[in-house]
């Protein structure tokens, strides 16, 4: 397995423990248009690795209506109102394994779902942009978010990069998906606190999904990114059962 070129990195979940508050500014904001069932869980299970695009087309086909206009602007300003209240927690881990994989030669760059507004403001937040600035790329971007390939083709194109050449690092089945069909390999992170739970079936489904490998500990990534450890994809199948 040779060294890449490049990590795309998922920033809600994997570089921020986010989600949460993403998941329930999303929760709280579809109970309030009337969608049925809409819960922190439902969201979670349902919506994690989406776009915004493609949440409100999913939420016209659960109201059997047009999604409201402002359903993006309102999601937004409950989250960034959270980003305020309680600050925006790294996740020590994950920033660790980008600055080593930085350190080793890589490129590294933001390959989100997230709008680009949301993705400066959680860059600002965190104290991460200066280790992204140039480098970000969002699902709004594209014509199709995950788990289509495109934003991860798209963020190849504007490196400069061979798609084969690129990694991902997802929490998400839908960014594991995309980046397996843009015909990357991928991995898959577990230790967001949105996960709390179910991470062993969260491990099993990103798995599934075609992950090589999925790690609670972001740093356990390193040497399966780097193509030196031992069969990633089979001894994290083996752990699980």
């Amino acid at each position: 397995m040779t060294k890449p070129n490049a990590v795309l990195f998922d920033l809600d979940g994997c570089l921020v423990d986010s989600e949460p508050l993403s998941l329930q500014s999303l929760a709280s904001e579809m109970q309030e248009v009337g969608v049925p069932g809409a819960s922190y869980e439902m969201t979670r299970d349902h919506y994690l690795g989406w776009s915004l695009t493609d949440v409100s087309k999913d939420v016209t086909k659960r109201l059997g209506k047009p999604c409201p206009p402002d359903l993006s602007e309102k999601y937004h300003q409950r989250l960034f109102a959270l980003y305020e209240r309680d600050g925006l927690p790294l996740v020590d881990t994950m920033v660790a394994l980008h600055d080593r994989l930085f350190e080793a030669g890589l490129v590294t760059a933001i390959a989100s779902g997230g709008s680009p507004d949301r993705i400066v403001r959680s860059l600002n937040a965190s104290g991460l942009m200066g280790r992204f600035e140039g480098r970000t790329y969002s699902g709004e971007e594209v014509e199709r978010g995950k788990p289509a390939p495109d934003l991860f083709l798209y963020a190849a194109r504007k490196l400069g990069l061979e798609p084969s050449t690129c990694v991902v690092v997802e929490d998400s089945p839908h960014g594991i998906e995309g980046a397996v069909a843009a015909g990357m390999r991928a991995f898959g992170f577990t230790g967001g606190s949105h996960l709390d739970g179910i991470r062993d079936q969260h491990r099993e489904l990103l798995l599934s999904k075609g992950a090589e490998a999925v790690c609670e500990n972001a740093m356990d990534l390193f040497d399966h990114i780097m193509g030196v450890a031992e069969d990633g994809s089979a001894k994290a199948r083996e752990a699980m059962s």
